[in-house]
C-alpha cells in the first residue's frame, strides 16, 4: 500500500567525530551535506570555546543554528510582507486598467 511518503533510506554520517547512522528522506547526499555543515559548526564552535566537552558544544551550535533560523524567519516575513504589498499594489494598478 503506498501511503504517498518519501522512502525513507538510511545514510551514515560523522559529527563532531561521533558516527551516526540517521534515516533520511530525499537525497543521502543532502543528509550528508547537512551532516557536514553542523560537524564543521561544532568543530569551530569548540576551538572558539576551548572545549572539547561534546554536550556544551552541542548546545552552543544548536544555540547558534537557532538564531540563525529565527534570523531567517524575520527575513522571510519582511518578504512576504513586502510582496504583500506589491500585490495589493498591483491589483490596484489593475482595477485602474479596467
Amino acid at each position: 500500500m503506498d501511503t504517498g511518503a518519501p522512502e525513507k533510506k538510511l545514510v551514515r554520517v560523522t559529527i563532531f567525530q561521533q558516527p551516526y547512522t540517521v534515516r533520511a528522506s530525499g537525497e543521502p547526499g543532502e543528509t550528508e551535506a547537512l551532516a557536514q555543515a553542523v560537524d564543521t559548526l561544532m568543530t569551530q564552535i569548540a576551538a572558539r570555546a576551548q572545549s572539547s566537552d561534546s554536550t556544551r558544544v552541542a548546545v552552543l551550535a544548536s544555540l547558534h543554528l537557532a538564531d540563525r533560523v529565527r534570523q531567517l524567519e524575520r527575513e522571510l516575513d519582511a518578504v512576504i510582507d513586502r510582496a504583500t504589498k506589491l500585490e495589493g499594489r498591483l491589483g490596484l494598478l489593475l482595477d485602474d486598467q479596467k
